[in-house]
């Protein structure tokens, strides 16, 4: 009967020689990627030295679009009145001393009847000397014409109104005309032809929309500080826009229970208006430096896993396998980008933060996997 030998070979020396094998050391080599100058040049690749930065953690908070305040104009009888006619409508846009609204008031007329009575009383007498009326009278004549001259641009009558007036004694009585005093859209038109409106109704707001509010709502137990000039993103379905905090309420609304955060935000396209629902993304300062790339520098492996290339020496790529944590944000001025949280990356190491697509394309060209634990 034959006896079989067993022959043990250390697992050592098996590995040894797997591993100074060609075919070991090719795939290896092939982990590579190598670019030319010009290859580098044309892709725009832009490596940076990561080390740890400060960052921020974006935290979201609902917003309504508000027209602003301070360059809105609310236009409104000063006296009870009857609207005779409209001159603008809903969403127009006014130009300074455009018409808006003519009125009747007989508070008006006999503004407007004083008016008249005390002008050519002045005009009379201005010129006397004193031997024929006394310094007293001339006063007396000059502040009654003053005075009625003011009631009525109390009452919104304008100067060339005004003007008109006294020039043409047969023209009617009680009939003025609102005037835009400046630029802006129509943002509500509540009146009707014909309606007696009250003194200080509001019968229009005018508003210029280049720049509005944005008031976002934060819970009260959202305890961050955000003070006047803080970075902000408004987000309407697919646009991003950049807002500025102004001002931040120091109480909590009664009925919704939040803080309310005001922030001012450019519209030069006009695609923003009021009443619309926003997003605003804030951004809350995180206590101690992490390691994070720009989100351009993530990429997908062929398993599906995230990696970034790093670099070995000028033009030598090679792919590195990370772990993700949470989205921050980078403030840069008044910029704020987007960065990542990643683990399993050094401090001091090379990574390509633009240009990392077209590095895996060649290595996808080249008919391997660039992949590395």
């Amino acid at each position: 009967m034959k006896k079989l030998l067993t022959i043990i070979v250390p697992i050592s020396i098996f590995l040894s020689a797997s591993l100074s094998s060609p075919a070991f050391a090719e795939e290896d080599h092939q982990q590579e990627i190598h670019l030319t100058d010009v290859q580098l040049q044309q892709a725009d690749i832009e490596v940076a030295t990561i080390i740890k930065q400060a960052m921020s953690s974006p935290f979201y908070a609902p917003g309504e679009i508000k027209a602003n305040g301070y360059t809105s104009y609310y236009v409104s009888p000063r006296v009870e009145s009857v609207v005779l006619k409209r001159h603008a409508i809903l969403g127009e846009r006014v130009t300074v001393g455009q018409p808006l609204v003519t009125l009747f008031s007989e508070d008006v007329a006999q503004a407007q009847a004083n008016y008249r009575v005390t002008y050519a009383d002045w005009q009379r007498v201005k010129d006397l000397t004193s031997d024929t009326v006394s310094d007293k009278q001339k006063l007396n004549a000059q502040t009654q014409y003053i005075a009625a001259m003011s009631r009525l641009k109390a009452y919104g009558l304008t100067d060339e109104a005004i003007v008109f007036l006294r020039k043409n004694n047969n023209a009617l009585l009680g009939e003025y005309t609102l005037t835009a005093i400046r630029e802006g859209a129509v943002l509500s038109d509540d009146f009707h032809q014909g309606q007696r409106v009250g003194a200080g109704m509001t019968i229009m707001v005018l508003t210029d929309e280049s720049q509005l509010w944005v008031e976002a709502r934060l819970p009260p137990t959202q305890n961050i500080h955000l003070p006047v000039g803080t970075v902000a993103k408004i987000m309407l379905a697919e646009q991003k826009y950049q807002a500025t905090v102004i001002q931040s309420a120091h109480t909590i609304d009664v009925k919704t229970r939040t803080r309310v955060v005001r922030l001012l935000v450019d519209n030069p396209e006009d695609k923003l208006h009021a009443g619309m629902f926003v997003d605003v993304a804030f951004a809350d300062a995180l206590s101690e430096p992490i390691v994070a790339v720009p989100q351009n520098a993530l990429i997908r492996g062929a398993d599906g896993d995230w990696q970034v290339f790093i670099e070995h020496e000028t033009g030598e790529f090679q792919a590195l396998e990370v772990e993700l944590g949470q989205v921050l944000v980078k403030q840069n001025n008044n910029e704020q980008a987007n960065y990542q949280e990643v683990f399993g990356l050094e401090e001091g190491t090379k990574v390509v933060v633009n240009g990392a697509f077209f590095i895996a394309s060649q290595a996808a060209k080249s008919g391997f996997s660039a992949h590395n634990h």
